[in-house]
This record gives structure tokens, sequence and C-alpha cells, in this order.
């Protein structure tokens, strides 16, 4: 569970699933290696990998190639089941940004061999989120500025105008085959300029209208039990 700001309050984060897309973003297809899907791309990680803001990034003994990936999160207010995309929108509460973060070594060696690559996304720490929760009337999401720095670098930036598939086709699609419960999340996918983490690192994204979330990264190793 992750306690974001909301409203005047607070909104408690737990959902009963992520559900993340894959190249949802030409450029970010294309930098992979990857055509252009001409269906969503969709794969889970779970609730386990959410932290929010002031948690560390933690970076797996089991990898040597941690990935960044900053992404408009949907999270859903109402139980959804076989919506069509002009009602998808009545389903949404509001956003936040998350990071998928990815273990791209164990994600590629998976491919490489035909098998799933759910420890690639899955791993504790792999999905952080913030600032806030916006409500869905308080913003337009069609056209919003999306970055990401790693030490002040700047390393992702582009529009969610770019995204291949909308929002409400991503909730048709998606409720056409799992029910979408209230407070799950949908991350939208991420664009270009996806790259490496290290022990040290300090992450900024930000999403236009949402603000600006900051993490730190630590290695598994550094970490005192």
């Amino acid at each position: 569970m992750v306690r974001l700001p909301f409203r005047d309050g607070f909104y408690e984060l737990r959902p009963s699933k992520i559900v993340c897309l894959g190249r949802n973003y030409a450029e970010h297809a294309r930098e992979l290696g990857h055509e252009v899907p001409k269906e969503p791309v969709v794969f889970l990680k779970p609730p386990s990998a959410l932290i929010g803001p002031g948690d560390p990034i933690i970076l797996p003994r089991m990898s040597k190639h941690v990935d960044h990936e900053v992404e408009l999160a949907v999270i859903i207010g109402e139980r959804a089941k076989r919506v069509p995309a002009e009602k998808a929108m009545d389903y949404v509460l509001g956003y936040t940004i998350l990071l998928d973060i990815t273990a791209r070594d164990l994600q590629w060696e998976a491919k490489k061999k035909g098998l799933p690559w759910t420890i690639a996304k899955g791993f504790d720490t792999f999905a952080p989120v913030g600032p806030r929760v916006v409500d869905k009337r308080e913003l337009k999401i069609d056209d919003l500025e999306i970055g990401l720095k790693v030490n002040g670098e700047v390393k992702q930036l582009a529009r969610t105008s770019e995204m291949i598939f909308k929002v409400p086709d991503i909730i048709e699609y998606v409720s056409g085959i799992m029910t979408l419960e209230p407070g799950d999340v949908i991350a939208t996918g991420t664009p270009a300029g996806v790259g490496p983490l290290r022990h040290g690192d300090h992450i900024e994204a930000w999403i236009e209208g949402i603000g600006k979330v900051e993490f730190d990264v630590l290695s598994e190793g550094s970490i005192l039990c």
C-alpha cells in the first residue's frame, strides 16, 4: 500500500494488480528493436513492487542491467468489466506517475528462451509511484509533457499525445480480458530514452499537471539488514 495526496486528503493505493502496456510509444518500440504493435501489449507487475516518494529503488543482486521507464498511470475508480471505450473514462478515479523499473538483462534472457519475463518486472521497489493522485476531472491527459532525469540529465522527454493506444481504448481492451477492480493501476507505456540505473543515482520524473516525483537508487548489497 502507498499513501498519496489526493484532493483535500490522501488516497491509499492498494491495487489488486498493476497492468502495464509495452511498446505504447513508437520510438520506444524501435529503440528496443521491436515493431510498432497493432494491438496493446499487456503484462502485469505485482502490487508488492509498489513504493512511494521517499522510498529507495533497490537494484537486485540477480540483475546487472536495470532500466528506468517513466509512465502515466491510470487509477481505476469503479469495477470495470467489458467496458466500451466511449464509457471507459467513467471508471477512472485519477492519475499519477509510475516508473516501470525493469531488469533488462533478465528480460532479454527470458525472451531468448521463449519464457515469460515477469521476473524482470516484478522485484520489490520496481513500481515507484507519486507524487500524488490527480482527480480525472482536474486533468486532460491527451497531450501532457512526460519526462525523466537521472542525476540532473534529461533521459526521457515526450508527450502523452504520442501514445499509440489511448487510455479509453486501453481500458476497453484490458477490461475485456480481466475485470479491473477499484484501485487497480494501468501504466500506459514509456517513451523512448530508457536507460540503466546505478547505485547512487537520483531520479526525477514528471508529468505536466501531476508534478514531479524523486527517488534515490541503491544496490541491494548496500542495504543493511
